[in-house]
């Protein structure tokens, strides 16, 4: 299966096949392969970039009930902190992607991680909330220049036969980031203050950054493309009117929405009677991803046995499960929710986010690339929305949102069923003979 399965964030998708000229030559023998010169300097640098770019964005989700108690702020205001960054890396993925098509990849993806570095070193001083969300807004923002680029990078620098390899370094960078960034954080936060934590992941943020910048190869064969708004335009509007493109990019935000509110949200439970826990051990909680780096990986092999539609059926029955099961007063059985949700999710998200690639002949990268939006979108509107239903019915509040988030992502599936079936109906039916 596409990287994908591998847990990977959504624009490994698409660029893996860029829209520059250079993704279109034969592989060049002088690419990059395993063992050869420049391979390793390249994987410790996006896999640097990952981490970076990961435990930025998600710096503050674990934080949200220091935050909140420090401003005064309920849960759906403080989740914005969150959501800023989210819903501004969605805003912003397509437009620096094609960016990237003119000025380079590397390029990109260094100043992305600069401008994204220098902002988390002023989060912490943030004097009041909103300061702080518009802090992370323009975190998110400048973040997108990172996965926009660096798939469309390794496509172009790396040998064909190598290149799911790499790509795996740097998903890995991402997951390792996105968790070791919210455990650090939470722990961080119960010795020294919320504050404190933010500047440890902005410091972790740097010395990634630094080693990024001191150890990514120069690219040899990228070929700067013309900026052209209106072919930009034509392939968006092509790929939103594919039915099929549609359902997957409705399928990725839901699955997020679920995603989003669940951890945007469960901190604030566990910190309340009757788990009453301290903060380190909340951000601990996120431990819980590495199942969904496992289900990820194992989503081919799901779909190689049930199809696309069969594997996305059961993560939507185990996301359910995992909802249902986390609504128990018992500590063990949230976190047995919490590993369902997260198995389902991630299986869920590896199927659709695979399936953008598949189905896209042409403008992979943007195809991708709107995936990714819709996706961190969902992840957006998840966290805020997950965070106003707790605030008005607890835990089951958010709870019912990711019920409904979730019987959306089962309609569409049927409707896709049903569709098809009427195709292969129509495709095996004789042709209408006239006389």
């Amino acid at each position: 299966m596409p990287p994908a399965s591998t847990g990977a964030s959504t624009v490994v998708l698409g660029a893996a096949v860029p829209s520059s000229p250079a993704a279109a030559s034969p592989p060049a023998p002088d690419r990059l392969t395993p063992g050869g010169p420049g391979y390793r300097r390249m994987s410790f640098a996006l896999f640097a970039a990952g981490i970076a770019t990961f435990a930025l964005l998600y710096s503050t989700q674990a934080l949200l009930p220091a935050v909140s108690a420090s401003f005064g702020a309920t849960a759906g205001q403080a989740s914005w902190t969150v959501s800023a960054a989210t819903g501004a890396l969605a805003l912003c993925v397509l437009p620096l992607s094609a960016l990237s098509e003119r000025f380079g990849r590397r390029q990109m993806m260094t100043a992305s991680l600069a401008v994204a570095v220098v902002t988390g070193l002023l989060v912490p001083f943030a004097p009041s909330l909103g300061w702080l969300i518009a802090l992370r807004a323009i975190q998110g923002a400048a973040l997108a220049g990172v996965p926009a680029s660096a798939m469309a990078y390794l496509a172009e620098e790396v040998r064909p036969k190598a290149l799911v390899a790499a790509i795996g370094l740097f998903v890995a960078g991402n997951s390792i980031g996105g968790m070791s960034g919210r455990i650090l954080a939470g722990w961080a936060a119960q010795l020294w203050g919320w504050r404190v934590a933010l500047g440890t992941i902005g410091l972790l943020a740097v010395v990634c950054a630094v080693v990024f910048h001191r150890m990514i190869p120069k690219a040899r064969h990228f070929s700067p493309a013309s900026l052209d708004p209106k072919a930009l335009v034509k392939t968006v509007g092509g790929h939103l009117s594919d039915p099929l493109l549609r359902r997957l990019y409705a399928i990725g935000a839901l699955f997020m929405t679920v995603f989003g509110a669940v951890y945007t949200v469960i901190g604030y439970r566990l910190a309340e009677e009757p788990f009453g826990l301290p903060q380190g051990v909340v951000g601990s909680i996120f431990l819980v991803y590495l199942v969904g780096t496992l289900s990820s990986a194992a989503a081919g092999r799901l779909v190689a046995r049930t199809g696309r539609r069969g594997a996305l059926y059961l993560a939507v029955s185990t996301t359910a499960a995992g909802l249902l099961l986390s609504l128990a007063d018992q500590l063990a059985a949230v976190l047995a929710g919490l590993v369902l949700i997260t198995a389902g999710f991630f299986a869920g998200h590896a199927v659709a986010s695979s399936s953008v690639s598949r189905t896209a002949t042409t403008g992979r990268a943007q195809a991708s690339a709107l995936y990714q939006s819709a996706y961190y979108l969902g992840s957006s509107a998840g966290g805020t929305l997950g965070a106003v239903a707790f605030h008005a019915g607890g835990w089951a509040g958010t709870v019912v949102l990711g019920v409904l988030a979730v019987l959306g992502v089962l309609s569409i599936t049927l409707f896709g069923s049903r569709a098809a079936r009427t195709e292969r109906l129509r495709a095996a039916s004789p042709a209408p003979v006239h006389n």
